[in-house]
């Protein structure tokens, strides 16, 4: 992609998604996602009342009188966005492009946590982990996440939601708040890691599929390419058991995902690319709310 197409596209991306969290989600964020457990502020001499468990022996021990720690709520957020950038997120048939509709999300999400003061990190993720951007804040910071967004070409083809959460868990030391984005075209083999990775940190799934996706048309013949494997297939569309086959196959996998979720207590919402995101978020937010 051109530098100037790039940047043409990073500033309509940038006003549309900004202006999204300034005017509409303004606090619903805010209130989604609070800042987790307490921070250390400071000490002061121990009165009476006070807990004796909060006492700083170091500093009761210097001063030989007693001193306790004062705490106070940690309002800031460590957000991550894990970005499925595997090749079946390159297909829009009634809507948008599943791609588009990602990028769009995990923008509106940056411009959200950055208003809140929080930092924001982004990994992007195939068969393999693609790239990893730490969290930080400021709006340099975001401008350059939503030009990888963007620009972006990922090696790998295929999805691996395991390794994603697996690296996630391990490399992001503080508790975060997670959102994972991605179509889940995935094998069902990440229930342990999405258990242990909401465990240490607040994970949310956001699902964008095509509702091409979801039935087979009565076409007749028509060849079905796996972008994700790179393989071919002829398959009779005109055969009503072909598409009743089809359509089961499409909601075994969206039930295995929502029921990954629920049972590793993990808030899922799905997005058509023909449906407004900004719904779809603001009832996620309103739910945690």
């Amino acid at each position: 992609m051109e530098n100037s197409e790039l940047l043409k596209k990073v500033r309509h991306i940038e006003i549309k998604t900004r202006g999204l969290s300034r005017n509409i989600f303004a606090g619903q964020y805010h209130s989604a996602f609070k800042g987790r457990g307490m921070a250390f502020s400071e000490v002061r001499e121990y009165q009476y009342g006070d807990d004796v468990r909060d006492i700083d022996w170091n500093v009761t021990a210097r001063h030989n009188k007693p001193y306790i720690k004062v705490f106070e709520e940690e309002r800031e957020l460590t957000v991550m966005l894990l970005v499925d950038m595997s090749a079946s997120r390159n297909f829009g048939a009634v809507g948008s492009m599943k791609r588009d509709m990602m990028i769009e999300i995990a923008a509106t999400l940056a411009f959200s946590a950055i208003q809140n003061n929080d930092k924001i990190g982004v990994l992007f993720f195939t068969d393999k982990i693609e790239k990893f951007i730490p969290p930080k804040k400021g709006k340099k910071h975001i401008l350059y996440i939503i030009r990888e967004l963007i620009g972006f070409e990922a090696e790998g083809t295929g999805t691996d939601l395991k390794l994603a959460l697996e690296y996630a868990t391990n490399v992001i030391k503080r508790r975060c708040t997670a959102f994972l984005i991605s179509d889940f075209i995935a094998p069902p083999s990440y229930n342990d890691a999405m258990l242990i990775a909401n465990r240490r940190h607040d994970v949310v799934a956001l699902q964008v599929y095509d509702k091409r996706e979801t039935e087979l048309p009565d076409v007749g013949l028509m060849k079905m390419r796996d972008v994700e494997r790179g393989t071919e297939e002829w398959i009779d569309t005109s055969s009503a058991r072909v598409r009743k086959a089809y359509a089961e196959w499409w909601q075994k996998r969206l039930s295995s995902a929502l029921e990954i979720c629920r049972r590793n207590g993990v808030d899922i919402t799905s997005v058509a690319t023909d449906e407004d995101y900004v719904v779809a978020l603001m009832n996620l937010f309103k739910k945690r709310g």
